[in-house]
């Protein structure tokens, strides 16, 4: 059974965490904080950020906190913010691609991509290309990237269907965005592996947590999940697959990690089934080339 207590010391180490200021971000902050690493927390809203520091403060940890702004809704912003990680920092380690909206009312991104498909997908696609030229240089770098079971609810992304072109559905863009962070990770697995870039790109996804994920879910539909799967696990424990992805030496570029109970529900790390869909080449390589297209990034 691994635990943060099998987390090793990380002075030095570099780690950014999208989304560090509540949920299964905030944990994973505290347990790369604890055991000495410098952590960017890369927030949306500057007065939760900094009261997400005072409780991190409160609960102690031998590294370092410091809160730079980032708004995945919006690809200008994340230019710059990436802009002052490579200013600022001479090494990354350890990306987490954390923060997420799940089903939300109907909404647009900045650039017009519908909110769940524009937030949990291409605003980290394209923070992780900005970093990524400080990322390959790092032998060992690692960039965890968040998904969930839903992903198993849709069988392909429609481009079609990417900037609210058809009716809403919430659940399936929510599932929608969560296929395409997999086969993301899948397909940067392989060009990396193509390119020879010593890094790892891996996923997780945290089972059923008690986190502020489920504000937008209905009353009724919310304690129908609960009744389903019983008691939600603690935001600590949702949070281990995406530590054991970074920081285990028992994984191998292009896993996924989800805890190790009945249907990946609760538990502690171990890994976790992906659909076909996930990782078929064909559509991981369409979804680069049009994440690519619209974001005007090209990497490796």
């Amino acid at each position: 059974m691994w635990t943060k207590n099998n987390i090793p010391d990380l002075s030095g180490k570099t780690v950014i965490v999208t989304g560090a200021n509540n949920g299964i971000g905030l944990e994973i902050t505290h347990a790369v904080y604890e055991k000495g690493a410098t952590v960017i927390m890369a927030c949306r809203n500057s007065d939760n950020a900094e009261q997400a520091v005072r409780h991190l403060k409160k609960r102690g940890g031998n590294g370092t906190l410091k809160i730079e702004l980032l708004d995945l809704a919006n690809l200008k912003q994340i230019k710059g913010f990436s802009d002052k990680i490579l200013n600022d920092h001479e090494k990354i380690d350890l990306l987490f691609n954390n923060a997420g909206t799940m089903v939300p009312p109907a909404a647009k991104t900045d650039d017009g991509f519908e909110l769940q498909f524009g937030v949990n997908f291409l605003g980290h696609f394209a923070l992780t290309g900005h970093l990524y030229p400080r990322l390959k240089t790092n032998k060992g770098a690692r960039i965890v990237t968040m998904s969930s079971g839903a992903h198993k609810f849709v069988d392909r992304i429609d481009f079609g269907n990417l900037r609210l072109e058809i009716p809403y559905d919430a659940f399936r863009e929510y599932a929608v965005s969560k296929l395409a962070n997999l086969q993301f990770m899948c397909h940067l697995h392989e060009l990396a592996t193509l390119k020879g870039d010593q890094l790892l790109s891996l996923a997780a996804h945290p089972g059923v947590s008690d986190t502020g994920l489920s504000r937008h879910m209905a009353a009724a539909d919310y304690d129908a999940a609960v009744k389903q799967f019983g008691k939600l696990m603690p935001a600590w424990q949702g949070a281990l697959p995406a530590l054991f992805a970074g920081i285990s030496d028992e994984v191998n570029g292009g896993e996924y990690f989800g805890p190790d109970g009945l249907n990946e529900l609760k538990g502690y790390p171990a890994r976790a089934a992906v659909s076909a869909p996930a990782v078929d080449s064909s559509q991981g390589a369409l979804l680069w080339d049009y994440a690519c297209q619209h974001t005007g990034l090209q990497f490796p």
